[in-house]
């Protein structure tokens, strides 16, 4: 129980450190910059496309109704009055005027991409046509999609058997919990379809129950802030919701960013499966599994490499793969498989060692054993090295400092 709890604690430290390390809450405050300026063109589109089905004819401001009351707490009715005027005022714009907030909603979600993709250490986003379709489908389909689930929500409500006389036992908790449930909904399709790399949906799953848990205590806890510390209205009067909204926002971005965070970390091996070798024998470790894979036509990926033997942490993954690709050994075949990209046989190992950017593993960093068939070699050429490298620079440094031209030669 005692080691349980503390491979927990080191995860959720890990989990901190990869957090801070990914400059978070920065990204959540660039984020927040960015919706304060995309949250308009988003509603005037969504508005737009359920104008145009006669069937969610007067369904937008429903929808928007149910949003602002229980995702947005304390402010949302006054930052809904604001909204929707500035909708309705972008909504008598030109289709130069429209073009243009389509393109302020398609640059919010490029930025929600790249946050996503710092977290993923992906380095190449979406481009060309996928890009553009996946943005299309969001900003189309999306606002269909919310409109069908509302739809089926307000029937299921409407139900004698939840909302009659004689409702059944737990009607109205099951009730309470449809704002939960949406928003579980929506935090594991954003964990599942936003990042530019394959994410299994029981991860995303976990995200999405854990960021919605935190939203619904970010909402409890902000409502109990608002009543205890009315400073921002008697400073901002009017004016306050906005500045209000806007800490909401950021709150929410860093939620999302977090859970995000988790979602990644539950892709890679655990701390207790993790080799804890020097970097140099991971890199050969990572290079034999890559030219075994070459031999039946494969490619590579983290959980192909634990399933190896080499299960690593995605940071020394990362870094050794950086590392191949510069080098031109290793190139990216898919989102997430990797595969040989020259002929090893015109590559020798001095050539790895000298341009490796890790020192050469000290001895007594060195297994004794390890299940591989280049170990024994390397481990008694590293050996001589060593002894080599000694007998050459043997003597004191006052010896070699003070030596004379002739002596050195």
């Amino acid at each position: 129980m005692v080691h349980r709890v503390k491979q927990h604690l080191r995860f959720w430290s890990a989990l901190v450190g990869r957090f801070l390390a990914h400059r978070g809450a920065s990204s959540a405050a660039a984020l927040t910059y960015t919706t304060l300026f995309a949250v308009v063109p988003l509603m005037t589109v969504t508005f737009s496309i359920l104008s145009a089905i006669p069937f969610f004819h007067g369904m937008g401001g429903q929808i928007q109704t149910f949003i602002f009351s229980n995702f947005v707490p304390s402010t949302g009715a006054t930052v809904q009055e604001y909204l929707q005027g500035f909708s309705l005022q972008a909504r008598q714009l030109t289709w130069v005027g429209i073009l243009a907030l389509a393109v302020t909603a398609y640059l919010m979600l490029l930025n929600i991409e790249a946050a996503f993709n710092v977290i993923w250490h992906i380095r190449q986003p979406r481009r060309g046509v996928s890009s553009f379709l996946l943005y299309w489908a969001i900003l189309s389909l999306g606002p269909l999609l919310l409109g069908v689930g509302f739809v089926i929500s307000t029937y299921i409500a409407s139900l004698t058997l939840l909302s009659g006389p004689h409702p059944l036992p737990g009607a109205a908790t099951l009730l309470g919990m449809l704002p939960l449930i949406c928003s579980i909904a929506a935090f594991t399709l954003i964990y599942a379809t936003v990042p530019n790399t394959r994410v299994p949906v029981k991860h995303a799953l976990v995200g999405g129950l854990f960021a919605a848990g935190l939203f619904e205590a970010a909402k409890q806890l902000f409502r109990v802030y608002v009543g205890l510390f009315p400073s921002y209205e008697l400073i901002y009067g009017a004016f306050a919701a906005v500045p209000l909204f806007l800490l909401w926002v950021y709150l929410c971005w860093l939620i999302i960013l977090f859970g995000a965070e988790l979602v990644c970390s539950l892709s890679y091996s655990s701390p207790a499966q993790q080799r804890k070798l020097p970097r140099l024998l991971s890199l050969l470790g990572v290079l034999r599994v890559l030219h075994d894979k070459q031999q039946s036509g494969a490619g590579l990926s983290l959980a192909g490499l634990t399933k190896s033997g080499w299960p690593l942490a995605n940071e020394e993954w990362l870094d050794l793969l950086e590392f191949l690709e510069e080098e031109k050994l290793v190139c990216r075949s898919g989102s997430d498989q990797w595969v040989i990209s020259r002929d090893l046989n015109h590559y020798s190992l001095a050539t790895l060692l000298q341009r490796c950017p890790w020192p050469l593993p000290a001895p007594q960093s060195m297994p004794a054993e390890l299940d591989e068939p280049w170990y024994p070699a390397v481990r008694s050429a590293l050996a001589q090295q060593r002894e080599d490298q000694a007998a050459l620079f043997a003597g004191s440094l006052a010896q070699w400092l003070e030596a004379t031209p002739e002596s050195q030669g």
